[in-house]
């Protein structure tokens, strides 16, 4: 994996990445001016395959303020608070806890402008390689699959998080400046166009060292989370069954190395990039010594879940003892400074793919399936297996619900948007209104662009 992220560095932080830095200094969607004097020209960047790689590199590149758009922790934070995992710290944050967001808030405007500045290298990439007679079609079908995969990604994160939003698949940024937001359904609409052309043109292997860069099994990952978010139960089970029937993935039984590379569970991880510092995760949660508080601390309603013996209480949360009492923090994530091995950042993993193939299973009346798969999970964990095999479906659910929010807790808001997906969040989270479904558009983006309209509550 290191070589797919060093040998092209020089190449990236003198080209695309570049161009990226001036769009994040821009206010707009996409606004790119048409050459800026620190990029290499377009001719250069995609020329051949080794410069495309370099720009494909800038994508997956986690590192703070650069590449991936998700490489600050703020979704993770603000999800978590959303959904009560964690209790506040500072006050932008605070507002997610509350259900007191408003458009202003300085993490709403990072968690729509981050994806947007991430599918600009997107675009840009697809546009660099489309009818390019100097890359192989090979290659073209390669990097085209990995990228409908990647912006699927994002796609999928704004929707859930904002509702419908505007459909950006160009770098013109005259053109895209001034979109209207589309309906949710268009959005998932480009979703499963992306990915449906992934999975066609994806390989099972990956394409370079580690799992950075998406295969097909990353594609139906995101596929079957898909299905399942909008009730397609059998299309659910259908994509993760085949990931797990692969071979090719297996729960780690050490859950200290679940994140760690060259983790066999991992289905798509990224790299750290940072030369002096772990994952953002772990700099937010992790406190600088046992004598200092944690800024976030787990709730009380999340431990209670965990059931005595139960290894991911004591594996995935640490605690420190502050004037006598015990405060716990997420500790998935251990990795304050680079670690060795290194810890990588993850996006999927197959202990997510048995519960989406467990709740499919569960909706589809097949409990045995649905209750095997719960117990392979707990059985990871160090707990015993539900047995009684005449429990109802209803019961069935309830105890995937669980199994979901003991073992993803902290990840790319599961808990938060299972909340939303399930109707319960009124049940769950005191001072929840319907409309704190939806987080606020940046009132900044509204000025800027008055086709755009704001979700129901904020105005």
């Amino acid at each position: 994996m290191k070589n797919l992220f060093t040998i092209h560095h020089k190449m990236l932080a003198g080209g695309l990445l570049i161009a990226i830095s001036t769009l994040f200094s821009c206010k707009k969607l996409i606004e790119i001016p048409a050459n800026p004097p620190s990029q290499i020209t377009r001719a250069e960047q995609f020329k051949d395959s080794t410069t495309t790689i370099s720009a494909v590199v800038g994508v997956y590149t986690y590192a703070g303020g650069q590449g991936f758009g998700y490489n600050d922790a703020n979704f993770t934070l603000s999800t978590s608070l959303s959904a009560h995992e964690i209790s506040p710290g500072v006050k932008d944050q605070a507002e997610f806890y509350s259900f007191t967001l408003n458009q202003l808030n300085s993490q709403v405007v990072a968690l729509w402008q981050s994806p947007f500045q991430g599918m600009y290298q997107i675009n840009d990439v697809l546009n660099g390689i489309t009818n390019n007679a100097n890359l192989s079609p090979s290659f073209v079908k390669q990097i085209t699959g990995e990228m409908e995969v990647t912006r699927a990604f994002y796609y999928f994160n704004l929707v859930n998080l904002f509702g419908g939003v505007p459909l950006v698949t160009s770098i013109n940024y005259k053109a895209t400046a001034n979109l209207p937001r589309a309906s949710s359904a268009a959005v998932y609409t480009q979703i499963l166009t992306d990915l449906n052309d992934a999975v066609k043109k994806l390989p099972a292997s990956y394409s370079s060292d580690g799992r950075a860069r998406p295969n097909l099994y990353a594609a139906q990952a995101l596929l079957a989370k898909v299905h399942l978010y909008q009730g397609k139960w059998q299309a659910a089970y259908n994509e993760a069954d085949s990931i797990i029937r692969s071979g090719n993935y297996s729960l780690n039984s050490d859950l200290n190395s679940v994140f760690l590379d060259g983790s066999n569970e991992a289905i798509w991880q990224l790299p750290n990039s940072n030369t002096f510092q772990g994952t953002a995760e772990a700099g937010a949660f992790i406190p600088n010594d046992s004598s200092e508080a944690p800024t976030y601390i787990i709730t009380d309603s999340l431990l209670n879940q965990f059931e005595p013996g139960d290894k991911r209480l004591q594996t995935w949360i640490n605690t420190v003892n502050i004037n006598g009492q015990n405060l716990s923090y997420p500790y998935k994530y251990k990795d304050k400074v680079p670690t060795t091995p290194a810890t990588d950042y993850m996006i999927f993993r197959l202990g997510e793919i048995y519960l989406i193939r467990a709740e499919a299973a569960a909706e589809l009346n097949n409990l045995g399936v649905a209750l095997a798969d719960v117990n392979t999970i707990r059985a990871r964990a160090g707990l015993g297996p539900i047995t009684n095999n005449t429990t109802s479906q209803a019961a069935v659910l309830a105890a995937i619900a669980r199994e979901r929010r003991t073992e993803l807790c902290f990840e790319w808001g599961n808990r938060w948007f299972d909340l939303i997906r399930t109707g319960k969040a009124g049940a769950f989270l005191p001072g929840y209104q319907g409309y704190d479904a939806m987080y606020p558009l940046p009132q900044a983006q509204l000025i800027l662009n008055s086709t755009l309209v704001q979700n129901p509550g904020y105005n």
